[in-house]
């Protein structure tokens, strides 16, 4: 008798339906009202760069990914600027005496800190630990002279000039920050190995679409021109495999983004132990559980799981003649004053 099974597959044609009409809803908002279509577009990058910060920060001290952490501080900044962009829009109405140049000014300063951020990246995901601190250090002191360049001096290079359109600036800014962002792609395709096949994807087809976004605005005349439009509609797609990279894998497969080196690490580790059929035990002091690898049992003559080893179990299995000396030493590990290293000999109570 044979047994057939289906297996269910979720269908992906109801999120790009989803997906579909919302974009549609964007396009006729803009026809009706730009600066609406504007703010909403811009709300939606910000609202996810911040919550990629909110989720790499409270994650710091528990996730071993570099690459994570790092990101996440830079879009705490890059979501900053692209507030105060939003802000100075022009028709908002809320920065007097400036133009359209101040909003490209600063979509420029943001879109710099996003792409140099995402090439850094790639070249920290081998440090053991980075320093959150100097970090946050980094993106203030950039980000505060940024605007001091702006608001203050006014001396920053001029991006958008009313009438004739975009600046020389501006033009070649794109370009490069599309290099930028290229050469962050193939360093990231190259430590491919340092990532979930998924979450790798998500983060390839993001950097793509900021690419296209960037290149998009190198055409346009108006602010709410097509080209303007057809970049934000980009960089929204571009957010949201970002978004799907990094918060969606995270809160339902942390183990494929948060804790991917310390799962290659155990996984490692068990084949070494195979290898030199060797047995481990790990004793929690504070907690009192014993953890026994399978071939521990094996060495002390049981099965697997055969016997519950407690720690009152464990120094039944002490020798007599290195019993004193075996928690005398587990003592002075526990009060801190040594580090636990013996030889002893075991056998079954």
């Amino acid at each position: 008798m044979e047994e057939f099974r289906l297996v269910s597959k979720k269908p992906i044609c109801i999120p790009l339906l989803t997906g579909g009409v919302l974009l549609l809803g964007l396009y006729l908002t803009s026809l009706y009202n730009y600066l609406l279509f504007h703010s909403l577009a811009e709300i939606f990058s910000i609202v996810i760069a911040f919550s990629i910060f909110a989720f790499a920060w409270n994650c710091r001290k528990i996730i071993d990914n570099n690459y994570l952490i790092f990101l996440g501080i830079a879009y705490l900044f890059v979501g900053f600027i692209d507030i105060i962009h939003t802000l100075a829009y022009v028709g908002m109405g809320i920065f007097r005496g400036f133009d359209a140049n101040l909003p490209t000014q600063l979509w420029i300063i943001a879109r710099y800190l996003e792409s140099i951020s995402l090439l850094l990246a790639c070249f920290i995901l081998n440090k053991k630990k980075i320093k959150f601190n100097l970090v946050l250090l980094g993106n203030t002191i950039i980000v505060s002279l940024s605007l001091l360049l702006i608001f203050y001096w006014k001396i920053f290079p001029s991006c958008f000039i009313e009438g004739s359109g975009l600046t020389p600036f501006k033009k070649i800014s794109e370009y490069i920050i599309s290099l930028i962002l290229a050469a962050s792609l193939f360093f990231l395709l190259r430590k491919k190995e340092k990532f979930d096949r998924k979450v790798l994807q998500w983060l390839v087809i993001s950097i793509l679409l900021t690419i296209v976004s960037e290149l998009a605005f190198t055409f346009y005349i108006s602010v709410y021109g097509l080209s303007n439009l057809i970049g934000h509609i980009f960089k929204i797609l571009s957010f949201y495999f970002i978004y799907q990279a990094i918060i969606v894998t995270g809160l339902t497969k942390p183990q494929e983004l948060l804790f991917k080196n310390l799962q290659e690490s155990e996984e490692k580790l068990s084949y070494a132990l195979q290898a030199t059929n060797d047995g481990i035990w790990d004793n929690n002091f504070e907690s009192g559980k014993l953890y026994k690898s399978d071939r521990y049992y094996e060495m002390l003559g049981y099965n697997p799981g055969e016997i519950t080893i407690t720690p009152k179990v464990f120094e039944e299995l002490l020798h007599p003649e290195d019993k004193k000396n075996v928690l005398q030493r587990s003592q002075e590990c526990v009060e801190g004053y040594n580090i636990f290293t013996n030889f002893f000999k075991r056998g079954k109570p």
